[in-house]
Parts: structure tokens; C-alpha cells; sequence
């Protein structure tokens, strides 16, 4: 499979979309492809762009079929995803969703975007032009195992990012070529290779799953979320749940957790949260979860319902001709639960905010 941009166009039926691929040689995609270098010319090999589309969106499956069992199974299923039709979690290269789930941490999705886009732009070979706009491959672990590149990704804004990506890149660099694919799902193999049976689930998920997920928490910036974030879109253990605050509120609120002994998020109950999903959806359980992720966000949980509320606001004058000063005292506790990676950030701080406000009412 070689190197090569695509991009969608809009179509409420279908699926449109226009690929670049390289006008000169380039040094090979970054594992697991094994594919020989894109060299100038005509076309020299089929074009597999419509195979990769295919496999990265992850088309195979039958979606009516996985709703309908996951709705059979779990009433709060069946109310809140049947309007969320769709929902796909994506197959994409493990090297590049372990560096891209490393820079979530503590993120946002334009933030973590644009990181992926700047390791690319210094780091990765030029695939080719969009008009005048360049795009690049991701870099391989070894380029970002130089050790110039900590600081430099400081200075790109990558924050302690920086040193979890460069010592992860030294510890998977140093490991076989295919080392993070030998962690994969043999049900789900990358792009080319045959399927093969991945053993029996069990309540915590199969042997496989447990044994990837277990060798990534080896890693630098990589927590129990981060590793089933990898685990789930990156190596194709569907039944990873990767269980972050918002995951937990979902817990809370519509399967009975948050009382007693799992009344916080701990590693116990970051556990017990993802064996109760997979007992209720199975080895697909991490992309029934990320359907009700969807569902539960509030830029799309107004399609869960039909009601317009008009609020009437009424304002009103007080009698008052006198000036009142007002002080303000806002103390918060924060405390973060079990789920970051990032350990150098202290789980509990108290904020004291203090401000003053005038107000002068008219009689």
C-alpha cells in the first residue's frame, strides 16, 4: 500500500473521494506496510486507494446488525444510539494512533490536530501536493528517537508531551519493526492479510487484548485510557472500553455506578466499568461505548430529542438608589480521577478565587 492523501466530499448517499499519491521517491510508509518505495512516473501498481477507504472507515461490519444486538442487550442502548446510526471506529495504523492518543492528554481535538500535523510537516517524507499545500506520512519511531527532538517539539508547543514521545519512540524503535502489530487483533489485520480467530472473551476481554494492553502501560505518557484508546482504534480489540471522565458520568448516571465500593473512578472501577459494557455488548463493546459517547456529547444530544422549551425571562427593577459592593468568594476543589497519564501533574489543587463586583440599581 503506498502513501497517498485523500479527502472526502460531502454526499448525504455516498462516499466521494479524490486521491494525491507521491510524483517522486519517498522513503517507505511507516510500519506496519511493507510496500517497496512510490517511484515517478506512470502508475507502476494497482491503486488501492478504494481497498484503504474501505478498511481505514471500517465499512465491513453490519451496522444494523451490531445496533440491533447492543439494543437487544441494553435498554439505555437502544434509547439513546438508535438516532446516532452510523457511528464507526476507525482502523487506523498503531504506531499513529499510540503517538495521537499520547497528545490527547489533557487536550483538545484542534490542539491534538494540529500536533499531529506539525510531527508530520518535521518529521514525516513529503507524500505529495493538494494544490500548493504539502502533506507528509507520519514519522517513524525511530526519526523521532533522535534526541534533538524533545526540545525541538517543546518549542512546537508540545509541552511534557515532548519527552513521552521521544522516549516512546526509543522504546518502540528499539523493539522489531512490527512489534506494535504483533500486539494486534488477528480478527482485524492490517490492510492485505487474513483474519485469523482471536480466542474466547472472557469478562475482562480476551488473552490477546489483555496481554497488548498490559505491554503498552510499558510505555511513556501511556495510562490504562490511553492504552485501550490504542487498543480499540489503533491494534482492533473491539472490546477495549477506555473509560474517561465523561465515560464515567455515563456509568454514574445510567448503569448504577458511583455508590459504594466504586464510588470513584480507581483502577478497580476503571475495570469494573469496562466489564460491565462488555458483558452487555460483547467484543465490539468499545465501539458500542463510543456510540453512546457520541450520543451523551452535547454538541449532538439534541438529536435525542423532539422538544423546543421557550424560557420566558422577566426582568425586573429593584427600589434600591444605594451602591452595594459585593465580594465574591469562589473556592473549588479539584480532584482528577484515575484516568490521566500524565503523572507529573498534581491529582488535587484548591483554587481560591476572589473578586469584586459593583452594582448601582436605579429607583
Amino acid at each position: 500500500m503506498r502513501p497517498n492523501v485523500w479527502k472526502n466530499l460531502p454526499d448525504s448517499e455516498y462516499l466521494h473521494y479524490h486521491a494525491t499519491f507521491p510524483s517522486h521517491s519517498l522513503e517507505p510508509p511507516t510500519p506496519p506496510s511493507s510496500a517497496p518505495n512510490s517511484t515517478a512516473g506512470p502508475v507502476l501498481e494497482e491503486d488501492d486507494t478504494e481497498a484503504l477507504v474501505h478498511h481505514y472507515l471500517n465499512l465491513g461490519p453490519n451496522l444494523t446488525e451490531l445496533y440491533e444486538q447492543w439494543s437487544d442487550a441494553d435498554a439505555n442502548f437502544k434509547k439513546k444510539a438508535v438516532r446516532f446510526a452510523g457511528v464507526r471506529v476507525l482502523r487506523q495504523d498503531a504506531w499513529e494512533a499510540l503517538v495521537g492518543f499520547i497528545c490527547s492528554s489533557n487536550n483538545n481535538i484542534i490542539r491534538i490536530s494540529q500536533m499531529m500535523d506539525k510531527l508530520c510537516v518535521h518529521y514525516g517524507p513529503l507524500i505529495g501536493y493538494i494544490g500548493s499545500v504539502p502533506y507528509h506520512d507520519m514519522p517513524r519511531p525511530s526519526v523521532l528517537a533522535d534526541p534533538k527532538v524533545e526540545s525541538h517539539l517543546r518549542q512546537l508547543g508540545f509541552g511534557y508531551r515532548a519527552k513521552y514521545l521521544y522516549q516512546t519512540a526509543i522504546l518502540v524503535s528499539q523493539e522489531h519493526e512490527s512489534w506494535l502489530d504483533s500486539l494486534r487483533n488477528p480478527e482485524s489485520p492490517v490492510l492485505g492479510q487474513k483474519p485469523f480467530p482471536a480466542g474466547e472473551m472472557q469478562p475482562q476481554g480476551r488473552e490477546g487484548y489483555r496481554a497488548a494492553h498490559e505491554k503498552l502501560l510499558a510505555l511513556q505518557g501511556v495510562g490504562p485510557k490511553v492504552a485501550d484508546c490504542v487498543c480499540l482504534m489503533g491494534l482492533g480489540w473491539g472490546e477495549a472500553v477506555p473509560v474517561d471522565t465523561h465515560v464515567w458520568q455515563i456509568a454514574q448516571r445510567d448503569y448504577k455506578f458511583g455508590k459504594g465500593k466504586h464510588s470513584s473512578l480507581t483502577k478497580a472501577t476503571y475495570d469494573a466499568v469496562g466489564n460491565r459494557f462488555r458483558s452487555l455488548w460483547g467484543k465490539e463493546a468499545g465501539w458500542a461505548h463510543s456510540t453512546l459517547f457520541a450520543a451523551d456529547l452535547r454538541v449532538f444530544s439534541e438529536r435525542l430529542s423532539t422538544k423546543t422549551e421557550v424560557t420566558e425571562i422577566k426582568h425586573e427593577e429593584a427600589d434600591l438608589s444605594h451602591e452595594i459592593d459585593t465580594q465574591i468568594i469562589t473556592k473549588q476543589k479539584i480532584k482528577r480521577e484515575f484516568e490521566e497519564s500524565d503523572s507529573k501533574v498534581d491529582p488535587s489543587s484548591e483554587t481560591t478565587t476572589t473578586s469584586r463586583v459593583k452594582r448601582r440599581r436605579k429607583g
